[in-house]
């Protein structure tokens, strides 16, 4: 989406929510959400996100993606449908099979994913993290089921506290969402479900890979 078209989807005083935050806003969040027990890395750019990310999936893993226009921009979807990585693409097998049932099956053995790649709507510098989903598919992996989350999110999408990060949950993301979903010929989107994620906990491992560049919502 081009910034033109941003500007005309949300509200006068919204482009705040596209700017990428300073060096040390930054640098608060990530010392905030490592004290939770989330690994940060941090790139400057698409290309370095992209390649970071490939480096923390072993070859061979069962890969399982949330929706998401941030690993879209990055190209980690395309990467993952060429599967020169050696990866078990479990995104893939699900959309492949046509059986209702089946797929259905194949959804809910995904929320148990060896790795669970996905972006978040927001990140306070107190060390939470905010998604939103319409259906919250990816949710139930991110709270319990994956044994590695890996997110990767643009420094646009640090706020100072959770109130901001709803805020920007609701005045911002559903709105790009919602016109992107109706571009798409759909009704549009919806906040269905929104996870506050804290710790890490049961075993799981979580990394955030913050990029110094605005992706996604």
């Amino acid at each position: 989406m081009q910034s033109e078209e941003i500007q005309d989807a949300y509200p006068r005083d919204a482009s705040n929510w596209m700017r990428v935050a300073d060096l040390g806003a930054v640098e608060r969040t990530r010392e905030a959400i490592e004290r939770h027990g989330i690994s940060t890395v941090l790139a400057e750019n698409k290309a370095e996100a992209l390649s970071r990310l490939k480096e923390m999936i072993p070859r061979g893993s069962q890969v399982m993606t949330g929706a998401s226009t941030t690993l879209d921009e990055i190209g980690f979807t395309e990467t993952l449908k060429l599967n020169n990585e050696g990866w078990k693409n479990l995104k893939g097998e699900i959309l492949a099979e046509k059986d209702p049932a089946k797929q259905m099956e194949l959804r809910a053995r995904s929320i148990f994913s060896e790795y669970y790649i996905g972006s978040v709507q927001a990140v306070t510098e107190e060390g939470e993290v905010v998604m939103a989903s319409a259906s919250g598919s990816q949710l139930a992996a991110y709270a319990f089921g994956t044994k590695n989350i890996i997110w990767v999110a643009g420094a646009q999408k640090i706020v100072k506290n959770l109130d901001e990060a709803l805020k920007r949950v609701r005045e911002h993301s559903l709105l790009l969402e919602d016109k992107r979903m109706k571009g798409l010929g759909y009704r549009g989107s919806v906040i269905g479900k929104i996870l506050l994620f804290e710790r890490v906990g049961m075993g799981q491992k979580a990394s955030l890979i913050l990029v110094n560049a605005p992706l996604g919502f």
